[in-house]
């Protein structure tokens, strides 16, 4: 396993540098530039702005200077935007809100989608069957940009019970945290009670209950393990899914997270916030991935890298 660990981070590092020459390259090859605006500056001001930043360079060269700085000293660069404040500090303010809701939400979707999963199926074609996967149906054509106004309508201008924006207590956390992970826990609920359906009939789980074994033990003893693996398949590509989906929830709801300034980024060719957050998040999607595989061994021991 140690072997195989060691493999992934080294297959990480140029898979990385390759999100980052692309996304550079891709990002600087759009028309127009940072400084471009409805007002044009005169060609003067522009070249002392081009030439502050770098970008009078060829584009090889910013390639490498922009790689150089993140390997030798972690800096994602300047805002072009926002004089004042550089691309790590944007990044530094804004991530621990995303992240919050972010892993509050992860936690909401995979309890109640496993619960009500295993639940749908231990009881299949009961109401409590026909009810779970209705909602599931329901909650998973419902994304985050459509439950997001749904819930401030309802809760915020309707009923009054919590705020529709902000991030000053848990109070504000429950809009938004329902809001990400709905889809994302009708996923999870549906894909658990096929894989708890296909493994209640298997042979070493008829072999249990023919021993005598109460059922609460053999769900959770002899089921439950290895009908989470399509789950935890699922987890790595959904928590990442719930990290990049917080642009729509900052956006309605004004947490304050980096989707907003990832927004912003891309409506005034701020090419240094752009790259920051899409660095973030891949690094983010590889680390998942290599989690996922880690648990993949440690569930079922069959499994060998």
């Amino acid at each position: 396993m140690l072997t195989y660990i060691l493999k992934r981070l080294a297959v990480a590092i140029p898979t990385l540098l390759l999100l980052i020459v692309v996304s550079f390259v891709l990002m600087h090859s759009a028309p127009g530039g940072p400084f471009t605006a409805e007002r044009e500056l005169p060609p003067e001001v522009l070249a002392n702005l081009n030439a502050k930043y770098g970008l009078d360079a060829p584009l090889w060269r910013q390639v490498l200077n922009y790689v150089w700085g993140i390997v030798a000293h972690f800096d994602f660069g300047p805002s072009f935007v926002y004089k004042d404040r550089s691309v790590n500090e944007i990044i530094a303010q804004g991530f621990p809100i995303t992240l919050t809701y972010g892993c509050l939400s992860f936690l909401v979707a995979v309890t109640v989608g496993v619960s009500l999963g295993i639940a749908a199926a231990i009881r299949q074609n009961s109401w409590l069957d026909y009810a779970a996967v209705g909602v599931s149906i329901g909650a998973q054509v419902l994304p985050n940009f459509v439950m997001a106004p749904i819930l401030v309508l309802v809760f915020t201008l309707w009923l009054g019970w919590l705020p529709g924006g902000g991030w000053q207590g848990p109070e504000y956390w429950i809009l938004p945290v329902v809001a990400l992970s709905t889809s994302f826990m009708a996923s999870i609920a549906r894909i658990t009670r096929s894989s708890m359906l296909e493994v209640l009939t298997q042979n070493h789980v008829r072999t249990a209950r023919a021993k005598g074994l109460p059922e609460r033990r053999v769900i959770l003893g002899h089921a439950l393990k290895p009908a989470l693996l399509p789950v935890i398949s699922y987890l790595g590509p959904a928590f990442v899914g719930m990290i990049t989906g917080s642009v729509v929830v900052d956006i309605y709801f004004s947490t304050g997270g980096i989707g907003k300034a990832f927004v912003d980024s891309a409506l005034n060719r701020d090419y240094a916030v752009m790259m920051g957050v899409t660095i973030l998040m891949g690094a983010l999607t590889i680390l998942f991935n290599l989690v996922v595989d880690i648990l993949y061994g440690w569930i079922d021991p069959k499994i060998r890298y």
